[in-house]
């Protein structure tokens, strides 16, 4: 397994993990807080997604769409775990944070490819 697919399992896992938290130890400094953790935690895993992706040689766009797609799915499965969670709930709020926060990490490393 290369290392880069490693890290995209272990990080979502993490966020498997403290999904099935009931509460997490994070104070609301302001309102909406929650989808910038969200989008904050998904370009994350979409910078991880695009390493483990970009050894098929697919081209650029594919890789993008490929990795945006996967974050945007386990998104929409994090949700759907959530909702079986007490104290949590599903919210497709949450979920598209989570898919425009990849989107905008994607945009930023094809952004930064074209520039070269």
């Amino acid at each position: 397994m290369k290392l880069d697919v490693l890290y995209l399992t272990l990080y979502c896992g993490l966020i498997f993990y403290l999904s099935h938290q009931s509460t997490l130890p994070l104070s609301m400094a302001f309102p909406h807080q929650d989808k910038l953790v969200h989008g904050s935690a998904y370009a994350v895993m979409a910078g991880l997604a695009w390493c483990a992706f970009k050894h098929g040689k697919m081209p650029k766009l594919w890789l993008a769409i490929t990795s945006v797609g996967f974050c945007s799915m386990y998104g929409v499965s994090d949700e759907f775990h959530q909702s079986f969670i007490q104290g949590r709930d599903a919210d497709v709020w949450d979920w598209v944070a989570d898919t425009m926060g990849a989107a905008l990490m994607v945009s930023l490393l094809l952004w930064r490819r074209y520039q070269r």
